[in-house]
C-alpha cells in the first residue's frame, strides 16, 4: 500500500471567522494556529501549506488571565546595539490590538517560509467589521475557551 501524500492542485481552502470577544488569547491563538497550518484536515502534509483561511473581529475584547496584562511583556529588537524594545501586552493591546493577536499566533507556527506563508492567510480586526463577506466565512466554535474567560481572574481590554 502505498502512501498518499496531497498535491499543491488539490488543496481545497476554506474561510472560517473567530469572534475573539471574552476569548482567552492563548487558547484562541491555539486553536487559529492549528487552522492556518491545516492539521484538522485529513490531507495534512507537513512540507504544504494545507491550511484554511481565518478572519478574527473584535480583538480588541481579547482577555488574558491573571495579570499578564500588566506582566508579560512582548520584544522587538531594531538589530543595532541597545535595540531592544519591550512593552507590556495590556499596553500593547490598547495601542495595537491586531499585532498583539498576530504576534500570539505567529509564534505557534514553523518559523520558516512555510510559516511565514501561512501568516498570510490570517487577516485580524479591532472591530467588528470586516471586508471579506464576499468569502462567506463559516463560525469557528471556539467554545472551551469562552467558557473559561468568564470564570477567569483576566479582564477586558
Amino acid at each position: 500500500m502505498r502512501t498518499y501524500s496531497v498535491s499543491v492542485s488539490e488543496i481545497e481552502r476554506d474561510w472560517f471567522i473567530v469572534d475573539a470577544e471574552d476569548l482567552i488569547l492563548g487558547r484562541m491563538s491555539t486553536e487559529v494556529a492549528r487552522i492556518l497550518r491545516g492539521k484538522h484536515k485529513p490531507t495534512f502534509t507537513p512540507h504544504l501549506d494545507t491550511g484554511d483561511h481565518v478572519i478574527i473581529v473584535n480583538a480588541s475584547k481579547v482577555v488574558l488571565t491573571a495579570d499578564k496584562l500588566n506582566t508579560k511583556m512582548v520584544y522587538r529588537h531594531s538589530g543595532y546595539p541597545g535595540g531592544l524594545k519591550q512593552e507590556t501586552y495590556g499596553n500593547l493591546l490598547s495601542r495595537k490590538p491586531e499585532d498583539a493577536i498576530r504576534k500570539t499566533i505567529s509564534g505557534m507556527l514553523p518559523k520558516n517560509r512555510l510559516g511565514a506563508q501561512m501568516l498570510t492567510k490570517l487577516k485580524v480586526y479591532a472591530g467588528a467589521e470586516h471586508p471579506h463577506d464576499a468569502q462567506r466565512p463559516k463560525p469557528l466554535p471556539i467554545d472551551h475557551a469562552r467558557a473559561s474567560a468568564r470564570s477567569s481572574r483576566g479582564t477586558k481590554s
